[in-house]
């Protein structure tokens, strides 16, 4: 995420997406003239919006948060029409993750918490306040038994814990330092994008204002720099992982690195970095 953000930039979240869509979709040219007739190329947000993470929960319905008031915007990738679905409580969502129970995962940027939004209903279900201090909690990774969110102005993640019957307390929620090669720089947004490694075993942070991607156990905070040759994901923000590849959006420079993976997340190399001219700060994908 980055603070700067223009009126024009009202379908930056999507631009990311569609990129990676391309990507992923089917292989054969018939398939590939199929697609881009369904998917329109951009979908209008509402005016003064400020999109900052997307989420792609079921029909293809993709989830848009809002910086400006942390509205939660729902559209159709589809036909492209949407509505406002649940009202932001006047401080940002930022990053943004849906789970198989129609539960959207909110990461709520300086108000230093956390919610859980029922996109079929709007209702907040659960918000957890992470610190009181100083912070920015910026994107949001579901696993097998946690939601973990990342905090760009202090060295930790923040873990909901998941896998039992609803919600848990906010006494549960768990915060894991990072340590190891992890170096914080003071002044700085640092963890920004969260993802999980191909074999599910650990979690990679980017950290934006050094450029380096991290694998993180989420047992014990302990991180381990990730061997990139000589790539750096400058301005690193959202992350997603389909099977080996990872797309890491690079917000300032208006770019999707594209590298692949070994299974474990200790390796990458960089194969190709895909951008647009309709690119204003692209941001999250999914």
């Amino acid at each position: 995420m980055v603070i700067r953000r223009t009126v024009r930039s009202l379908t930056v979240a999507l631009l990311a997406i569609l990129t990676a869509l391309s990507l992923v979709g089917p292989a054969s040219a018939d398939s590939d003239r199929s697609h881009h007739a369904t998917f329109p190329d951009r979908i209008q947000l509402p005016i003064g919006f400020q999109p900052e993470g997307i989420a792609i929960g079921r029909a293809a319905t993709a989830y848009f948060g809002s910086l400006a008031n942390g509205d939660i915007y729902a559209a159709n990738l589809a036909t492209g029409t949407g509505k406002v679905i649940s009202k932001g409580p006047g401080t940002p969502s930022v990053g943004l993750k849906v789970d198989k129970h129609n539960r959207l995962f909110v990461a709520g940027g300086p108000a230093g918490n956390g919610r859980v939004v029922d996109v079929r209903s709007g209702r907040i279900l659960a918000s957890y306040q992470f610190t009181t201090g100083a912070s920015f909690i910026n994107d949001v990774v579901l696993t097998r038994s946690f939601a973990w969110f990342t905090d760009s102005f202090n060295a930790q993640l923040y873990g909901v814990p998941l896998g039992g019957k609803g919600l848990p307390a906010a006494a549960a929620v768990v915060t894991l330092p990072l340590r190891g090669a992890w170096v914080q720089t003071p002044g700085a947004f640092n963890a920004n994008g969260i993802a999980v490694t191909p074999d599910r075993r650990a979690l990679l942070v980017v950290q934006s204002n050094t450029g380096f991607l991290f694998r993180v156990d989420p047992h014990t905070g302990v991180a381990s720099r990730v061997d990139l040759g000589t790539a750096l994901l400058t301005d690193g923000d959202g992350l997603l992982v389909r099977g080996n590849t990872l797309y890491a959006v690079q917000n300032q420079l208006n770019q999707v690195a594209v590298i692949i993976l070994n299974d474990s997340g200790t390796r990458g190399r960089l194969t190709s970095t895909l951008t647009s001219p309709a690119f204003d700060v692209p941001t999250t994908i999914a």
